[in-house]
């Protein structure tokens, strides 16, 4: 016996090396590729480390170059000189930096922060400005441009339209190191500039590279284009003659440390592509000029409020003070200024507890809706609940939490430190809100699946067999019997129409095409503040009609509870009035006119929404307009033989029980006959239908003790109540049943 086993083994072994196939030449050039891929380097990579290597030996060699203008040696760098116009332009406008008495004003001495305003432009090419001449600041303008090739502006103008520039916002960050002389200390700060048309809500950013004076809050830079290289040596050519050497001073260090941190990034292997491939709007560079506004404030109580600002310990400062800034932002290769008047300023401590107040209250909205949604979900688990609730009521509202989910994350990213744990806590919770309503919606589609199922065609019957030849020659007779008809080759269809036929027929692929839909629509919206204002106005509009319609046409009512109805509108209100109605959100998104009608619209909706619980489904429709009434599960029946041993219905098919008419309702109909006979006073007409209405189970408590469904099943109302409460189709046939 062993050894038959081995020798079945043995044989099994040696079929199965006889049969192992070879390896194809597809699976060697696969493995050899991914083998490749797997060991060698992107061409990305070098070409990123390329660019970073070639940063770097043009920061050491400005940095060598600048060292040696400094120390008064041979140099390549030289120092522009400052147009002579540029100061009486600046005084014309009233961008003149004053010391303040110490002990009466200040300035702020950290504007690391944002600082936002409406911009007017101005074209200062000599053509426009021959048409202007009653301003007083033309003749410098006119002297200013004096000097510039005008052949080239249509070119760097761009596609980037200036007139409809109206937003400007400039976000900056101050450098630490400062000088040792705090009353005449300047300090570095660098950011990005963003210039956002109205029409069409795009922005234009430019690298802002600039020096504060902490003394009398002046502020001088420049502003590029990401195209276009920005050299910080030639900030001193911007400033005042008192105020060069201390900006040429502020320089080197920088560069230092500039070098520095690319240097370390190389080394570490933290390479980004420093390539620009995108055509710029446009490529007009600009310097701007700045003056904080004075606060009433004396500095060493200034000084303490950034201090606490700073490195909060619960210390008792002022109250804050505005930030207010006026701005002339100029380009006189482009013929353009922007002037900024009383632009407001917010400090990046005080935007990030900003940022934590508006995550603590958007925690709260989401919970309050998780709740509410949880406890009306619990309610209408029930079949018959289910099919009453339209799943689109929570398909929009998922929607917006998933948006809300991808817009905290990314501004979470994007901000630091424990700002971007509190904006965590909003993001968890609307993923949470969104797996509730998509499980919620896909249950309701599962349980309404049945109301959209057309019925199928009636097979026709088939055609009657002919009548058999008997003259036809047979088989026998050595005649060969007639050529049977050629069967017709199946139809192919073409790759489109199989895809639109598989959608339509298979549910999982009409699923998974919804989700990629639904996918690519919300990465467009998050990525586009236009869509996002359009995707909040349409949803908000429809989650309550959707519900109001599919009650007026079920004519029933939609089971939602009214906590639950006023509560959502309550919550999904106030997440979306805060970004399109309040001014002063962390968005800085502007307020929009439209906003009060959306939340009037909303109300509206919920009002009508509860009054169909309490006036009906279609009471606000005319009487020509009012839905068909609902499957009268009650129906008039013949009652039953009084003189039967079971004098019943029937039996109920759920608790086999027989299905009896209540006796105060059932009168015999021997003892009728015998009270009235053949007298000629039986009653008639009015009389007679009044009797058969008493003698029959029309009554109402009667007729509720039994239920007859569409497919002819009776039942006891109370038994097919719980099986509903289960299932919304028949115990008996299992066809599907309309709400009880």
């Amino acid at each position: 016996m062993d050894n038959q086993t081995r020798d079945e083994e043995a044989g099994l072994a040696a079929n199965n090396n006889r049969q192992r196939p070879r390896a194809s030449l597809p699976s060697l050039l696969f493995l050899t590729v991914l083998i490749f891929m797997l060991t060698s380097h992107s061409g990305d990579e070098f070409l990123a480390r390329h660019q970073h290597q070639e940063a770097l030996r043009a920061l050491t060699w400005q940095l060598s170059n600048y060292t040696a203008w400094m120390n008064g040696t041979e140099s390549d760098f030289s120092l522009p000189e400052q147009d002579e116009a540029i100061h009486p332009l600046l005084d014309s406008f009233g961008i003149v930096g004053e010391i303040q008495d110490p002990n009466w004003s200040s300035y702020y001495s950290n504007i690391t922060g944002f600082i936002r305003g409406e911009g007017q432009f101005y074209n200062i090419t000599p053509s426009a400005l021959a048409l202007n001449t009653s301003r007083k600041w033309t003749p410098y303008a006119e002297a200013l441009m004096s000097k510039v090739n005008l052949t080239g502006i249509p070119d760097k103008l761009g596609v980037w339209d200036w007139e409809a520039s109206k937003q400007v916002s400039l976000s900056v960050t101050e450098k630490l190191s400062r000088l040792d002389d705090r009353s005449e200390s300047a300090v570095l700060i660098h950011g990005k500039l963003e210039v956002t048309d109205q029409n069409t809500s795009e922005d234009l950013r430019l690298e802002f590279e600039g020096v504060h004076f902490l003394a009398n809050g002046s502020i001088y830079g420049f502003a590029v284009p990401p195209t276009r290289h920005l050299d910080i040596r030639l900030l001193p050519s911007l400033v005042p003659e008192d105020g060069k050497n201390i900006t040429a001073q502020l320089i080197e260090p920088e560069l230092e440390a500039r070098i520095t941190k690319l240097r370390n990034l190389i080394d570490d292997g933290v390479l980004d592509d420093l390539s620009n491939e995108d055509q710029p709007k446009s490529t007009c560079t600009f310097t701007i000029y700045s003056q904080l506004s004075p606060v009433d404030i004396p500095q060493q109580l200034m000084a303490d409020y950034e201090s606490e600002l700073q490195n909060p310990t619960g210390a008792w400062t002022v109250k804050p003070p505005p930030l207010s800034v006026n701005s002339l932002i100029i380009s006189e290769e482009c013929g353009i200024i922007f002037e900024l008047v009383d632009s407001k300023g917010l400090s990046s401590k005080s935007f990030f507890r900003k940022v934590t107040n508006y995550a603590a209250m958007m925690t709260l909205a989401y919970f309050a809706l998780i709740l509410l949604s949880t406890r009306q979900t619990r309610r209408s688990r029930t079949p018959s609940g289910l099919s009453r609730v339209s799943r689109w009521v929570f398909l929009p509202q998922a929607a917006l939490d998933c948006v809300a989910f991808a817009g905290h994350i990314t501004f979470a990213v994007l901000a630091e430190g424990r700002t971007s744990l509190a904006l965590l806590a909003p993001a968890f919770l609307a993923c949470v809100l969104f797996l509730i309503e998509v499980q919620f919606s896909l249950l309701v589609h599962q349980i309404q699946i049945p109301e959209d199922v057309a019925p199928p065609p009636p097979t026709p019957p088939p055609a009657p067999a002919a009548p058999q030849d008997q003259t036809t020659p047979g088989p026998t007779t050595g005649t060969p019997a007639p050529p049977r008809p050629t069967p017709t080759p199946p139809h192919r269809q073409s790759f489109f129409s199989f895809f639109i036929h598989h959608i339509q027929t298979d549910p999982q692929a009409k699923l998974w095409l919804m989700w990629f839909a639904f996918l690519t629509v919300i990465v467009r919206v998050v990525l586009s503040p236009l869509l996002s204002m359009m995707f909040i106005g349409i949803t908000h509009t429809s989650f309550w009609s959707a519900q109001i319609v599919r009650s007026a046409r079920r004519g029933r009512t939609s089971g939602l509870d009214k906590e639950f109805v006023i509560g959502t509108t309550i919550c999904r209100l106030v997440i979306a009035l805060y970004f399109i109605s309040c001014p002063q959100n962390v968005l800085n998104i502007v307020p929009k006119w439209w906003s009060g009608w959306l939340a009037l619209l909303v109300c509206f909706q919920a009002g009508v929404l509860i009054l169909q619980e309490h006036l009906g489904p279609s009471f606000f429709l005319p009487e020509r307009f009012s839905i068909k009434k609902t499957y009268d599960y009650h129906p008039p029946l013949p009652l039953p033989d009084p003189e039967s041993p079971d004098p019943s219905l029937g039996d109920c098919p759920i608790c086999m029980d027989a299905i009896l008419v209540d006796p105060h309702h059932r009168r015999s109909k021997s003892l009728d006959e015998k009270s009235w006979g053949d007298k000629p006073g039986k009653p008639s007409g009015a009389g007679a239908i009044l009797n058969r209405m008493q003698l029959g189970v029309e009554s109402a408590s009667a007729r509720k003790s039994y239920s007859l469904a569409p497919c002819h099943h009776l039942f006891h109302t109370e038994c097919l109540e719980r099986w509903l409460a289960v299932k919304n189709i028949c115990p008996q046939c299992r066809r599907p049943l309309p709400p009880l």
